[in-house]
C-alpha cells in the first residue's frame, strides 16, 4: 500500500517535470537533442511488456506464498492499474511532450554546456560541486592530458612485454576483438567475477581491519536498462543488512565484453571500492545522517578509483592483460578529464569525444558511446574520479614518507573510510592531523 502511494507520487513528479521543462524552454536552458532522443527510447523500454513485466510490479511477484489471497488479489489489481494507467500514462504524456514540443527547442549540434545560455557558469558550478575544489575547466583539461600521456607510456611497456609488435592502437583493437578475451556465455562472465571475489576476499585482511558487515551479491544488469548502462555499477544495500549491496554486471552485447578489465572493475564497483566505502558509512551510527547517507562524488568515486590501484597489494594484476586492463580503466578516468571538459568547455562534438576515447583506450565502441553520452547528460560528474583518487593517493604518499616504518595501510584506510564521504579539503586536514598524532612528540 505504501508502494502504491509512492508510485502515485512518481506519476505526479513526471507531470511536474513537464512544467519545469517548459520553464527551461522559456529561459533557453534545455537539454541536447541526442539526450532527449535517448530518453524517448528509455521510456519505451520501461513500458515494454506491459504493467506486469515492469520492475514496479516486482513487489507483487515477491509476495510470500502464505500472503492472504484476498490481499494478494486486491494489491495485484491495484498495482496493474497504478502502473498501467498512472505511471505509464505519465510516461506517454512525457513522450508526447518531448516529441511535439521539447525536441524542437532542444540544443542541436554542439552538445556541451558551452552552447547553452548560462552554460559556462553552470559548468563552473558543477565542477566545484563534483570535485569539491576550485579548479578551472582548463586546469582539469591539462591534468587529463598529462595523465593520458603518463598512462600511455605504461601501456606501451606492457605491450612490449607481451610481445605485440603493432601500434598501441592496434593493441587496443587486438584486446577488443581477439577470441581469447571473450566469454562463452553470460554465465561465464558472471562466474568470472565470482572467482575474482574469492581471491579478493582472501586478500582483504592485508590492507583492511575496518570492513563492512553488510552482505554483498553479484547480479546481471536488468534487461530493461542494460542497453544504455555502463559495464558495471554498484547499488548500496540497507544499513541493517536486510538488502545486500549489489555489484551489477552488464551482460548486454556479450561480444563487446572482454576479460582484461574484470579485476579492475570488481575492485572499483565492489570490494574494496564502493561496497566498502558506502556500507561502512551507512553502518556507522556514531555519524550524523548526512555523513552516513550523503556525500560527494569526488570522495566516493575517488575512493573507488584509488581502490583499483590496490590491485597489486591484493594479489591482482599478475596477468599482464589484467595489468593492462587496470591501466586501461585508469586511462578511462584520465580521458574523462579531457573529454568532459572538451565537450562542455571547448565545444567538442559527440563523435570527436568518442574518437578520442577509442584512440586512447581499449574501450569497445559500445562502451565509448555510452560513456560519452553519459558525460553529455551529466556534466562534470566524470571529473570527480581522478581528482579524488589523486588526492587520496597523494595523502597516502605523505603519510608513508612522514611515518616510515610506522605507516600501516590498514590504519590509513580506516582513517579515510570511517567518517563518510568528506570534501577533499576536509579529508586532507583529517589525514594530516592523523599523521601528526602518529609522529613521536618533540623532545
Amino acid at each position: 500500500d505504501n508502494g502504491l502511494e509512492r508510485l502515485e507520487g512518481y506519476a505526479q513528479y513526471l507531470e511536474r517535470t513537464i512544467v519545469r521543462m517548459r520553464e527551461g524552454m522559456a529561459a533557453a536552458h534545455t537539454q541536447p537533442k541526442l539526450v532527449m532522443e535517448n530518453v524517448l527510447d528509455q521510456l519505451e523500454l520501461q513500458m515494454a511488456g506491459g504493467a506486469e513485466a515492469s520492475p514496479f510490479y516486482q513487489p507483487i511477484r515477491d509476495l510470500p506464498a502464505d500472503f492472504a489471497a484476498a490481499d494478494r488479489e486486491r494489491l495485484a489489481r491495484a498495482y496493474r492499474a497504478m502502473i498501467g494507467e498512472r505511471v505509464f500514462g505519465a510516461y506517454r504524456e512525457l513522450q508526447q511532450f518531448i516529441r511535439t514540443e521539447y525536441l524542437a527547442a532542444s540544443r542541436d549540434g554542439t552538445p556541451g554546456l558551452v552552447s547553452m545560455k548560462d552554460g559556462p557558469a553552470l559548468y563552473k558550478a558543477l565542477i566545484e560541486q563534483t570535485t569539491t575544489t576550485d579548479m578551472s575547466a582548463e586546469q582539469i583539461h591539462r591534468i587529463g592530458l598529462d595523465e593520458v600521456e603518463r598512462i600511455r607510456q605504461d601501456m606501451l611497456e606492457i605491450k612490449r612485454k607481451v610481445g605485440f609488435e603493432g601500434s598501441l592502437k592496434a593493441f587496443f583493437d587486438h584486446l577488443r576483438t581477439d577470441p581469447q578475451f571473450k566469454f562463452a556465455s553470460k554465465q561465464a562472465l558472471l562466474d568470472g567475477y565470482d572467482a575474482i571475489r574469492s581471491r579478493v576476499d582472501a586478500a582483504v585482511p592485508k590492507l583492511f581491519t575496518l570492513t563492512p558487515r553488510s552482505p554483498f551479491e553479484i547480479r546481471p544488469v536488468p534487461e530493461y536498462s542494460e542497453r544504455s548502462q555502463a559495464a558495471g555499477y554498484y547499488r548500496p544495500g540497507t544499513p541493517d543488512g536486510s538488502r545486500p549491496g549489489i555489484f551489477f554486471v552488464n551482460t548486454y552485447d556479450l561480444p563487446s565484453r572482454t576479460t582484461p578489465r574484470m579485476e579492475t572493475l570488481f575492485l572499483h564497483e565492489a570490494i574494496p571500492g564502493h561496497h566498502f566505502q558506502i556500507a561502512l558509512a551507512q553502518e556507522n551510527e556514531s555519524l550524523p545522517n548526512f555523513m552516513r547517507f550523503d556525500g560527494n562524488t569526488a570522495f566516493a568515486e575517488g575512493w573507488a578509483l584509488y581502490a583499483e590501484s590496490l590491485g597489486p597489494e591484493l594479489g591482482m594484476f599478475t596477468d599482464p592483460y589484467q595489468a593492462f586492463g587496470s591501466l586501461d580503466d585508469e586511462m578511462l578516468r584520465a580521458i574523462r578529464l579531457v573529454v568532459d571538459t572538451g565537450i562542455h568547455a571547448r565545444g567538442w562534438s559527440r563523435e570527436q569525444a568518442i574518437r578520442y576515447m577509442l584512440d586512447n583506450s581499449a574501450q569497445s565502441e559500445t562502451d565509448a558511446r555510452a560513456e560519452v553520452e553519459r558525460y553529455i547528460a551529466i556534466p562534470g560528474q566524470a571529473l570527480a574520479y581522478k581528482v579524488g583518487a589523486l588526492t587520496i593517493r597523494r595523502l597516502r604518499t605523505e603519510a608513508e614518507q612522514a611515518l616510515g616504518e610506522r605507516f600501516d595501510p590498514r590504519e590509513f584506510h580506516a582513517q579515510v573510510l570511517d567518517t563518510g564521504a568528506l570534501p577533499m579539503a576536509v579529508l586532507e586536514a583529517k589525514i594530516r592531523d592523523w599523521i601528526k598524532s602518529k609522529q613521536p612528540a618533540a623532545a
